[in-house]
């Protein structure tokens, strides 16, 4: 009785967290004059959900693709019941920034719970990574070529993805997840190998991210943690601006939806990729600028725009990359109210000192002093507050973004300026 009595508590302190979020959006939409149009989806789902522990609201929406069955020797389907043919486009742009693939039907292999029962050693307790909305994550062994688990201690580790039955994610989400990635090849989003869809447990199996995600480094103060230089961040920054790059310039755009520090990944070079795709969503289509959908994402990296008006468009996308961007140049959560008074919510105290030099200056990280030129930085942050533009129009598409990325990449640091001088 007493655990209903603390969820339901904290549904209702979810809620009322929102109304004010979306209060201060809606004030910002009236100063932007944020202009929308009126359109009508059809959606197959409808439900809600709160997740107070994280302060999100949440709703399955149904205009996914989901597939028909599981039946096709471990391919799932590219169509929705109902949505027809597929609606992502089978090439993508040769762009450097953008290049990547879109499979014509997803290429996975279909898992029986045995198979990762073995591939854990029957989920075996110090094999686990961490636990999420979602479930548990737990490391696994399979062979390199076939994906089958592995008989030997020198397979592949990969990550497995165990969904919570009574978790606030849902059967949705994890089609989503396997509908997108499964079509979806880039080497800035997360690598989908197979799934597991037996009665009714629900497993991801994805490729394993050696120094897993960006906001444990930024955030968390562990001497096994070493803190990111400026050099890593802007790499890091680079390859995820490339991953929304390539969902966004397809002939079918995807809206990610849920851009954060938590949702990318580092492999053992910090190369980043974009994991999560349980809320993307397609973009609009038949002339319209947006979708029209309830608020699913993570307050603090939402736009106002969609928190305002539930209208979702592309450049929503950037606003949470501006977000992102602008806590791994401070090295500070965008929301901590633990903070000082007015600096709760970091987006708001800091767009006012990110257009001059030594306003910017007094919120760098620290832990990266010495190793940019203030000019780097300068530029860096004034791409961050065109991305944190509240009229979405003003924003940048995220392939600007990945070109003036490299163009601040290419200034170099002190510590090469220096190098060459010597030599």
């Amino acid at each position: 009785m007493s655990n209903n009595y603390d969820n339901w508590e904290r549904l209702v302190e979810a809620v009322l967290r929102r109304e004010q979020f979306r209060q201060l959006a809606l004030a910002h939409s009236r100063e932007s004059s944020i202009s929308s149009v009126s359109s009508s989806f059809n959606f197959r789902f409808e439900s809600l959900h709160l997740e107070a522990s994280s302060s999100k609201v949440n709703e399955t929406d149904g205009e996914r693709l989901l597939p028909s069955d599981y039946s096709n020797g471990g391919v799932l389907s590219a169509t929705s019941r109902s949505a027809g043919p597929s609606r992502f486009s089978a090439a993508a742009s040769d762009d450097s920034c953008v290049s990547g693939e879109i499979l014509p039907t997803p290429n996975l292999k279909n898992y029986t719970f045995a198979d990762l029962k073995k591939a854990t050693k029957n989920f075996k307790s110090d094999m686990v990574l961490g636990v999420g909305g979602f479930g548990t994550v737990i490391k696994g062994l399979v062979d390199s070529k076939t994906l089958s688990p592995s008989k030997v201690r020198t397979g592949m580790l990969v990550a497995i993805k165990i969904l919570n039955h009574e978790g606030l994610q849902g059967y949705e989400e994890w089609q989503a997840e396997v509908n997108f990635l499964g079509r979806l090849s880039h080497p800035n989003l997360i690598k989908l190998w197979g799934y597991c869809s037996k009665d009714k447990e629900r497993l991801l199996v994805y490729e394993f991210m050696q120094r897993g995600s960006l906001d444990n480094h930024l955030f968390r103060r562990s001497v096994a943690i070493e803190p990111l230089s400026w050099d890593i961040r802007l790499k890091i920054a680079i390859g995820a601006a490339r991953g929304l790059a390539f969902l966004h310039t397809s002939d079918k755009q995807v809206i990610y939806r849920d851009f954060k520090a938590s949702n990318i990944l580092l492999d053992g070079n910090y190369n980043a990729k974009i994991s999560g795709f349980g809320l993307a969503k397609l973009g609009p289509s038949e002339g319209n600028s947006h979708v029209t959908t309830r608020f699913m994402g993570t307050y603090g990296y939402a736009a106002p725009e969609y928190l305002a008006t539930d209208h979702l468009y592309v450049k929503s996308d950037v606003h949470g990359y501006g977000v992102v961007l602008l806590e791994m140049l401070t090295g500070l959560r965008v929301i901590d109210i633990n903070r000082l008074q007015g600096r709760h919510h970091f987006v708001d105290y800091a767009k006012p000192l990110l257009s001059q030099k030594w306003k910017l200056m007094s919120i760098m990280d620290a832990r990266m002093q010495g190793q940019y030129y203030s000019k780097a930085a300068l530029q860096a942050a004034q791409l961050t507050l065109k991305c944190l533009e509240l009229d979405h129009r003003k924003r940048p598409s995220m392939k600007e973004v990945v070109e003036k990325l490299e163009q601040i990449a290419a200034i170099g640091n002190p510590k090469e300026s220096k190098t060459k001088s010597m030599h």
